[in-house]
Parts: C-alpha cells; sequence; structure tokens
C-alpha cells in the first residue's frame, strides 16, 4: 500500500551535510524504512529546522523555507491543490516512482509549487474536506521580524501584506492572539489559551482564501484598525474589558465564510442564504451566525455564565449587523444628530456600544484612509473581486445567463474603471464618515486618515484625468462632486449594490 508522508510525520534521523546545516532554515527527514529508529539528539541538536529529502543514497533534495529551492534530484511533485495549502506538499509516492529519463524540473516551477508565502484553506463547508491545523514552519529571520512588527501593531501605517508574509499566512491568528494578550483579556475572561488559538485558526480558516478581497487579510487589516481605535483618548478611558472583547471579536469575523459576492446577487439568483434571513442584511446575518457557531464549536467562553454567554452572541451580532454597507445612511444620521446635540455620554453603555459600531464601520472601510501604496493594493484586489462577480471569469458568465442577470454596474469590466469605482467610493462612503468620526475623535490619528484620503482621492482624479484626456469615457460627476454638500442620492450610495436607499 503506498503512503503519502507529509511533514510531520518524518523523523528527524538522518545526519544532514555540513553545508546544509550552516543553511538556516533547511528540515530534514528520511523515507527509509529501516531508518525509523530513535535519532541521536547530538545530530537533531545541529539542524536547527532544515529539511533534506533522500529516498537514496546518492539522492537528496534540499529545501530553504521561503523560496529558495535547489534540486539535487530528479523529482516530481503534485500541482497544486484548489485553495493552496500553508504548508509544503510533496507527493513522495511520485518521487519514488519518478522515471529516471524524466529531465529535471525547472528551479522557477518549484519555487512556485513550494512556496510558503501563500493563502490558506479555503472555506471547510466550499471545500468539502476537512480542515487542517496550518503548520507554523518559518525561518526564525522571518517569525523575528514578525513579532518585531506586533511591536508596532498600533501604528496607522502597519502593513497588513508584510506581515501575513512574515506569519506564513496567519495574520489574522497571529495579530488577533497577540491583542487578546495585549489587552489581558485572556486573564480577566479566564480564557483556555487552547481553546482561543482553536477559534482563530477555524475563523481563519473559514475566510474564503479564493476571494481577492473578503479574505483573512481583510480581517486582520479591520482588526488592526479596530486596535488603533480603541487606543484613542476617548475610547481608551471610557471602553471596559467587555466592550474591548466585543470589538475585537467583531472585527475578526465581521466578514466570516463570506462567498465573494454582494447581496443584491443572493437575492437575485434565489441563493438559500437570502431565503433563510428574507433579503435582509444577508450577508451579516451569515457572517454573524458563522461567528457564533465557531465560538459554540471552539467551547471559548463554555466557562461563562449562561447569561453572559448569550450576552455576547447578542451584542456579536448588533455590531456584525451594523457593517451592512445598505444602512450607512441610517447609522450616519444618527451619529450626526449624537454630534451636534453633543449628548454622547460614554458612561452609558448603550452610548459605547454604539461608538463601537461606528468604530467597527470605520474600521471596514478605513482603507481609502490608509498610505497610498497599502490603499491601491486594497482598491486593485476589491476591484477585482466586483468584477468576478460580473462577466470577468466564465464561471460568473455562465451564472448570470443562467438567471438572465444584468451585470451590477460597478461588477462590469467592460464599463467601469478602478479609478472611478473608488472616487465613487471615497466620495459618498468614506468621506461623510470618517468627517464625523474626526468631529468625535479630533486626534492625530483622525487627522492623519483624513490627509491621507485627501491624498489619495487626488492621486485617484488625477489618474480619471489622465484617462479623460487620453480618451476614454468618465463620469463627470464624481470630478465635481463635493462630499461636504452631498445630494441626497449620493448619501445613500450603495457601492457593493448600486441601489439608492431611500431615506424615509
Amino acid at each position: 500500500m503506498e503512503v503519502c508522508y507529509q511533514l510531520p510525520v518524518l523523523p528527524l534521523d538522518r545526519p544532514v551535510p555540513k553545508h546544509v546545516l550552516s543553511r538556516r532554515g533547511a528540515i530534514s527527514f528520511s523515507s527509509s524504512s529501516s531508518l525509523f529508529g530513535c535519532p541521536d539528539p547530538r545530530q537533531l541538536s545541529q539542524r536547527r529546522g532544515a529539511i533534506s529529502y533522500d529516498s537514496s543514497d546518492q539522492t537528496a533534495l534540499y529545501i530553504r523555507m521561503l523560496g529558495d529551492v535547489r534540486v539535487r534530484s530528479r523529482v516530481g511533485f503534485e500541482t497544486e491543490r484548489g485553495g493552496a495549502h500553508p504548508y509544503l506538499y510533496v507527493d513522495f509516492r511520485i518521487l519514488h516512482s519518478r522515471p529516471e529519463s524524466v529531465g529535471p524540473v525547472s528551479a522557477r516551477k518549484i519555487r512556485r509549487l513550494l512556496s510558503f508565502q501563500r493563502s490558506l484553506h479555503s472555506s471547510r463547508c466550499f471545500r468539502g474536506v476537512p480542515p487542517q491545523n496550518p503548520l507554523y514552519i518559518l525561518d526564525d529571520d522571518y517569525t523575528g521580524q514578525a513579532k518585531c512588527m506586533l511591536e508596532k501593531v498600533g501604528s496607522w501605517n502597519f502593513d497588513i501584506f508584510l506581515f501575513d508574509r512574515l506569519t506564513n499566512g496567519n495574520s489574522l491568528v497571529s495579530l488577533t492572539f497577540h491583542l487578546f494578550k495585549l489587552y489581558g483579556l485572556t486573564e480577566i475572561f479566564h480564557l483556555d489559551m487552547v481553546k482561543l488559538r482553536s477559534f482563530l485558526v477555524m475563523v481563519q480558516e473559514d475566510y474564503r482564501s479564493r476571494n481577492p478581497y473578503h479574505n483573512a487579510v481583510h480581517a486582520a487589516d479591520v482588526t488592526q484598525a479596530m486596535h488603533c481605535y480603541l487606543k484613542e483618548p476617548k475610547l481608551a478611558k471610557s471602553l471596559t474589558s467587555w466592550d474591548v472583547l466585543l470589538g475585537l471579536l467583531a472585527a475578526t469575523t465581521h466578514d466570516l465564510d463570506h462567498p465573494g459576492v454582494n447581496q443584491p446577487f443572493l437575492i437575485k439568483t434565489n441563493h438559500y442564504l437570502a431565503t433563510l434571513y428574507k433579503n435582509t442584511s444577508v450577508l451579516e446575518n451569515h457572517h454573524w451566525r458563522s461567528a457564533v457557531g465557531l465560538l459554540r464549536e471552539s467551547g471559548l467562553f463554555a466557562h461563562l455564565p449562561l447569561e453572559d454567554r448569550l450576552r455576547i452572541e447578542r451584542d456579536l451580532g448588533s455590531l456584525i449587523l451594523a457593517t451592512d454597507i445598505s444602512r450607512q445612511n441610517e447609522y450616519l444620521l444618527q451619529f450626526r444628530t449624537h454630534l451636534d446635540r453633543e449628548d454622547l455620554c460614554l458612561d452609558d453603555a448603550g452610548h459605547r456600544h454604539f461608538i463601537l459600531q461606528m468604530a467597527l464601520k470605520c474600521a471596514d472601510i478605513c482603507n481609502p484612509c490608509r498610505t497610498w501604496e497599502l490603499s491601491k493594493h486594497w482598491s486593485e484586489k476589491v476591484t477585482q473581486e466586483f468584477f468576478h462577480q460580473g462577466k470577468f471569469t466564465k464561471w460568473q458568465r455562465d451564472i448570470e445567463k443562467k438567471h438572465k442577470l444584468d451585470v451590477s454596474p460597478l461588477c462590469d469590466s467592460q464599463t467601469q474603471t478602478i479609478e472611478n469605482i473608488q472616487m465613487g467610493f471615497m466620495t459618498y462612503v468614506v468621506e461623510p464618515l470618517f468627517v464625523e468620526w474626526a468631529r468625535f475623535s479630533d486626534t492625530r490619528l483622525s487627522r492623519t486618515m483624513l490627509g491621507y484620503l485627501a491624498l489619495n482621492k487626488a492621486g485617484w482624479k488625477g489618474m480619471v484625468q489622465e484617462h479623460a484626456s487620453s480618451g476614454d469615457d468618465t463620469d463627470p460627476t464624481l470630478e465635481e462632486a463635493d462630499s461636504d454638500i452631498l445630494p441626497q442620492e449620493a448619501m445613500n450610495y450603495d457601492p457593493f449594490s448600486q441601489i439608492p436607499h431611500t431615506v424615509q
């Protein structure tokens, strides 16, 4: 019977050449059945994590983690499976059965197949396979850099993409676990560390890595932004540990198991989620229920009284449901009314919860308020996801043809550009919200966010004008829009559904 070995089950019992031992990151193992004995501890102590594979006395494969790959034998690799794995996968049956006449595999192809800088599993339900806990096999240099980044996790210029690479695609687990310890939540609520990590791993796995935008990296970015807001003076001196716990949990799970399409698409296709939640906040209800399911499955709060557990679930739902973009105007008007009346009292639990809702809404759409490099990267990802829903891929074309659906304006790659999408989103959605947030919390961070927003808006506007001068069609209303005095339809602009929401 053929067996496909994986890294965790192979013994470290084969002597490794000195030139391999000197390379940080190599792991050594052997497939020889005669070597399954007790390795010499003195040999193991010198290996420092590297890998070598021996199928005979003459052939071996030496691998440096995170991309430096060298082949010392003719080997074959199984093609990358859907939803790329976070660990090295080598099919040893192919290694043993590969004909000697076959030529060597190109180094470029091997680096691609063995890359450790890939996203995690797709959703367990989407893939239809049992989840596997990710392995944290990283060079010490990389883990050290990740720890250094966590020391500056409160910086608004925090690069979540770099952090995700340094943590081997585990940015959400690493960052959230660090924040729970930073705020002392594990001690205050007597949380079991194993259950906490198990819960975070399940959350990370249930974010679909195939989504260009709504994935675990986006959740980690929102969680980091939420941490920045929780540190603001008004919030830091008023929020309780309960509030902080809810804020971080909501940020981590706010887009859990996002399918990569918007609510109107689910409604038009009669998706079971739309039927289940009666066409109301379909995605947000699904994110909330999914989060509750993982909380119960992990038993993270099993030691708390039932009343407290139910309260956590209820308040978590209230926060996640507030991220429904179709209710943007409702929350914005309520926030503005409170600020005009100056009646917000953070000693009141209801007002603190409302501010948490607004903070989560800001964190969810804060990408245009980041540095240009980060903001542009996120803009490209969200636009790619929009176009996936439209006619960008054959799969979606077939679905829309089958259901006779019109492509949403933002999701049609033939008529829309990333510049137009971003200008509309920033003008009608982001800027009004962050202007009001700056009224509430007039701090250096708020001024920094508005400054980046203005610069990024100018950058996209310059691209629109450049395309206009070259003969491309653009939307002139975007160039003339003034967010200080917005028309009623503009205030109800929904960038995800393109459906105006009339205020009653």
